[in-house]
């Protein structure tokens, strides 16, 4: 990514957001943008200070207070003055050049972004329309299709491609907004509730069908996107790169070369959106996954809530029925029998029962088994069971004899590295020792010099080791317990 310049210079239309008497600066921005909507386009300052003091925060405002804003504002390019040079009604209004005012574009699309997110509020919006989907997958036929493309003109090239773009941004933005919108803290708070059973099927349904229209039409989209080559798309922004630059401007134009760069970029997060990039997976699996992932949190949601829900309900009729079936049974027995198989033992105790069983047979019954002792532990919080003080056990001898294995290993790896370092140069292919002490040793060697830029490391006995690989071929190393293949390395031992 090239950085343009644009990058580095400050936006000096976004200061009067963020400084002391910004509620000042906003009102009379806002009220300039309302104005705009309606087609009025330029102001006068005395219908900006009769619609500002009719809120009691304007109370004590001034005309000269006005002025100075409105000056300042002008400062800050977002209000361009313009002299009103007809009739005057006094000669006080000639000698002050009476001035109207006109917001400028950067201030008209501020203002116009403040309201939408003031109108979202602190939740996403977004949708899953399954339309998007059908028109994206027609535009996309129109423009991938050589004979209709080439009976197309300019502009009308221009006009398709816009509105296929314009379509992608809708269903991308769209989705994104309303999956973080079902996963944000609030609407889990609220699926939590049981006024949630209401609209969980619906909500189900909505997005079923979103996945439905997904999977149909993502195949034909990417069928389409496949077989249309790059040089195709290259005519095509050469085209609206050229239909482009006839459209009259003002302002400074872009070169041709950026301006056709913008449209292939168009066509690249268009196709990597459906396919991926660089190895990663596709924003339309991405899509698909998370929408499944939310039917499956909606339909546990639902569960656990229809669990609670019926945890509380009431059981009449089911009592009701249980009586009738009592009220059947011929004598007491049968009705203890028929209370034992209902509501189970009355009063249950927990057994325990050991890992090893003494025998096998799963039809031996619990009083031919014999007795088991079992410690119970208090089932108090806090409780430890009391320790008792044992007696100090010396290791000494233990430890000796640990130590003198150890040291009797390490001379011998010692022994090893000295047979070994005579030469001061060790090459795997012409190694015929078989002791796997050796390879063990020469193994943490490889390890530590592959870990440093230079391929070269230090021993834990102090010595400077340099690895460098011989050829491309491979050695095989007997050793006593088996066979080991490796690249030809030689090591040097510098020191």
């Amino acid at each position: 990514m090239q950085l343009d310049e644009k990058l580095f210079r400050q936006i000096a239309e976004v200061s009067y957001l963020a400084v002391e008497n910004s509620w000042r600066y906003r009102s009379i921005l806002r009220y300039f943008y309302l104005q705009h909507e309606k087609l009025r386009h330029y102001l006068f300052p005395d219908e900006v200070y009769d619609c500002l003091t009719q809120s009691p925060h304007f109370a004590g405002y001034t005309r000269e207070q006005l002025a100075q804003d409105l000056n300042q504002l002008v400062e800050w390019k977002n209000l361009v003055p313009r002299q009103d040079l007809g009739k005057v009604g006094s000669i006080e209004e000639f000698r002050k050049k009476r001035y109207r005012y006109q917001c400028t574009p950067y201030t008209v699309e501020i203002e116009r972004l403040i309201l939408e997110l003031e109108n979202k509020g602190d939740s996403f919006g977004g949708s899953l329309e399954r339309t998007l989907f059908d028109r994206l997958l027609a535009s996309l036929t129109d423009l991938t299709d050589r004979e209709r493309v080439a009976r197309f003109s300019d502009e009308e090239l221009y006009a398709r491609w816009d509105e296929m773009y314009v379509q992608f941004r809708r269903l991308t933005e769209n989705a994104t907004d309303y999956l973080a919108h079902l996963e944000s803290e609030k609407v889990e708070e609220l699926m939590q509730t049981e006024a949630f059973l209401v609209y969980k099927d619906s909500l189900t349904d909505y997005l079923r069908n979103f996945i439905a229209v997904l999977q149909r039409s993502s195949f034909q989209i990417e069928k389409l996107l496949q077989e249309v080559s790059e040089s195709f798309i290259e005519t095509i922004a050469g085209r609206l790169k050229d239909y482009y630059s006839t459209i009259p401007r003002l302002e400074a134009e872009q070169p041709p070369e950026a301006v056709q760069e913008r449209f292939r970029s168009q066509w690249q997060s268009l196709a990597a959106w459906f396919f991926g990039k660089d190895g990663r997976e596709s924003d339309l699996s991405y899509l698909q996954k998370a929408t499944t992932e939310t039917i499956r949190r909606i339909t546990r949601f639902a569960q656990r809530l229809g669990e609670r829900y019926r945890n509380r309900q009431s059981r009449r009729k089911d009592y009701l029925y249980l009586a009738g079936w009592f009220n059947r049974c011929g004598s007491l027995g049968e009705a203890r029998q028929l209370y034992g198989a209902v509501f189970g033992v009355s009063s249950t105790r927990h057994l325990f029962v050991p890992a090893a069983r003494p025998s096998e047979d799963i039809y031996s019954r619990i009083w031919d088994e014999k007795p088991v002792a079992h410690t119970v532990i208090p089932r108090r919080r806090g409780y430890r069971p009391r320790s008792r003080p044992q007696a100090l056990v010396s290791r000494k001898r233990e430890k000796e004899a640990a130590l003198a294995a150890y040291l009797k290993i390490k001379e011998r790896e010692a022994m090893l590295l000295e047979q070994l370092s005579c030469k001061d140069r060790i090459v795997l292919g012409e190694l015929l020792s078989t002791d796997p002490h050796i390879r063990t040793l020469l193994l943490g060697w490889i390890g530590r010099c592959m870990t440093a830029k230079d391929l070269t490391a230090r021993t834990q006995a102090g010595a400077t080791i340099r690895l460098r690989r011989l050829n491309e071929s491979r050695v095989k190393l007997h050793w006593d317990d088996g066979i080991l293949e490796l690249p030809n390395y030689e090591i040097t031992i510098m020191e």
